[in-house]
C-alpha cells in the first residue's frame, strides 16, 4: 500500500502543527509549504481539506495562520489517511482497461483486506502520538531552516 503524496503532506502539515514554537506564532501556509519543502499551492489544497474535515483552523489578518483542533491532534492516523485517500482501491479492476478477471477475482477482495488491514494499524495511533521525541524536536527545527534551503 502507497499513500498518496496528497495524503503524506496532510499527515506532516498536521504533525507540525501539533508541535507548538516556542515564540507562540502561527504558521502560515506558506511556512508550512517552505518547512515540508512544498509548492505552496499544493499545501495550500491540503490545508483547505484539513480545514474541511475540522482537523486544521485558519485565521486570516495580521495575527493569522494556521492551528490544529483539538479533534486533529486526537484524531487517528488511519482515519485521516481514509479521509485524504478516498475511497480508491489498490487496484483499479474497471476502468477504461477492466481487468478480464474481474468478474471472479479473488485477488481483488485480498487486496480490500489488506488496505484495511493496514488502515487498522494506523488507527492505534493519533497525530499527537507521531510528534513525540525525537519527532517533535526534528519538527520545531524545520522552522529554524532558511526558505531557500
Amino acid at each position: 500500500m502507497q499513500l498518496t503524496r496528497f495524503t503524506d503532506l496532510g499527515l506532516r502539515i498536521l504533525m507540525r502543527l501539533a508541535v507548538l514554537d516556542d515564540d507562540g506564532h502561527a504558521l502560515t501556509t506558506q511556512a508550512v509549504a517552505d518547512q515540508m519543502v512544498v509548492k505552496y499551492t499544493h499545501a495550500s489544497k491540503v490545508v483547505t481539506r484539513l480545514q474541511s474535515l475540522g482537523l486544521v483552523e485558519t485565521r486570516r489578518g495580521r495575527n493569522g495562520g494556521l492551528a490544529i483542533t483539538d479533534a486533529g491532534r486526537t484524531a487517528s492516523v488511519g482515519r485521516v489517511a481514509r479521509e485524504l485517500e478516498g475511497k480508491g482501491e489498490v487496484i483499479e479492476c474497471e476502468g477504461s482497461n477492466p481487468c478480464p478477471l474481474a468478474d471472479a477475482c479473488r485477488l481483488r477482495s485480498l487486496l480490500r483486506d489488506a488496505q484495511e488491514a493496514f488502515f487498522q494499524t494506523l488507527d492505534g495511533w493519533t497525530i499527537s502520538d507521531m510528534t513525540a521525541s525525537p519527532t517533535a524536536r526534528v519538527l520545531l527545527s524545520l522552522s529554524e531552516r532558511p526558505a531557500d534551503a
